[in-house]
């Protein structure tokens, strides 16, 4: 769908652009005459910003056919995107003032100044972006890692400069300002583990059944070699409950596949019990009359 609305502007902007080179208005564009408002001023001035439109359409429809699988790189790719779009609208703004007559050297040349001036007034903005270049140079996270932050864990689908973009399991977008990414937890870094706690009941022979448990986990294992990157472990007792003995399972896995795992871990211990005569323990009540 991206793509669509990247081609679709990429058309209309090259086809507007053509039409009004063919009329006339691209000739003697840049040769700094005057400016009089008149019609073929104004479309000079739709000519430049159709071109530099289409130039960016062009720039962000081939960077959306890269999707390279090291974090690194992609966070590279998101961020010339980001890039792109800002150095779009100031070519745009100095192709506009150009062709009204105004001296841009002049502008730039002021610009320290105004610079120092809205850097007291945008204090946020500035540190926005200094906070995101160290992020990037120091490496701290990258576009396809899953981190948490502020109690909100998702997988970061964007790098700007001035935001970082979060996306939940469940969709959820939430976009940080890159001076409030504190305290990360990058959970990308490390393989995680999927836990499940599976309850028996207290008339199990525990230690019969514990005999059978390794032969469970090699099968449970076989059959889900594309989650668990190694075989599960079986950890023991983890509580005695009011009604059932509690017993601890891990596997370790992506942290992509931190909730699949450990649904995938309690669905085949619930088959795998049950074949071995085990059922699940049920709230119990005990009524005594006289």
């Amino acid at each position: 769908m991206k793509r669509t609305k990247l081609i679709v502007k990429l058309v209309i902007a090259a086809v507007i652009a053509a039409v009004l080179f063919i009329l006339g208005c691209g000739k003697d564009l840049f040769a700094g005459k005057g400016f009089s408002l008149g019609l073929t001023d104004i479309g000079k001035i739709v000519l430049v910003v159709c071109c530099i439109l289409a130039c960016e359409a062009l720039i962000l429809f081939i960077l959306s056919f890269l999707q390279p699988k090291n974090h690194r790189v992609r966070t590279v790719v998101t961020l010339t995107a980001n890039l792109v779009r800002y150095i779009a609208i100031l070519a745009i703004l100095i192709g506009v003032l150009t062709l009204a007559g105004v001296n841009v050297a002049t502008i730039l040349a002021g610009l320290g100044v105004v610079a120092l001036v809205v850097g007291f007034a945008a204090e946020s903005l500035i540190a926005d972006m200094v906070t995101g270049f160290f992020i990037l140079m120091d490496n701290q996270y990258n576009v396809g890692d899953i981190i948490e932050v502020g109690g909100f864990r998702g997988t970061v689908t964007q790098i700007g400069i001035r935001t970082t973009s979060l996306t939940d399991t469940g969709g959820n977008v939430k976009i940080v300002n890159n001076s409030d990414m504190k305290s990360i937890l990058n959970r990308s870094d490390n393989a995680s583990k999927a836990v499940a706690d599976f309850s028996i009941p207290y008339e199990t022979d525990l230690a019969a059944l514990e005999k059978q448990i390794p032969a469970l986990i090699d099968e449970i294992y076989a059959g889900n070699q594309e989650i668990f990157k190694s075989a599960p472990k079986y950890l023991g007792v983890q509580e005695l409950g009011a009604s059932a003995v509690v017993l601890r399972f891990v596997a370790e896995v992506g942290e992509s596949d931190i909730y699949s795992g450990a649904r995938a871990l309690n669905r085949a211990l619930f088959i795998g019990f049950r074949k071995l005569g085990v059922e699940c323990p049920f709230t119990q009540v005990d009524v005594h009359s006289k």
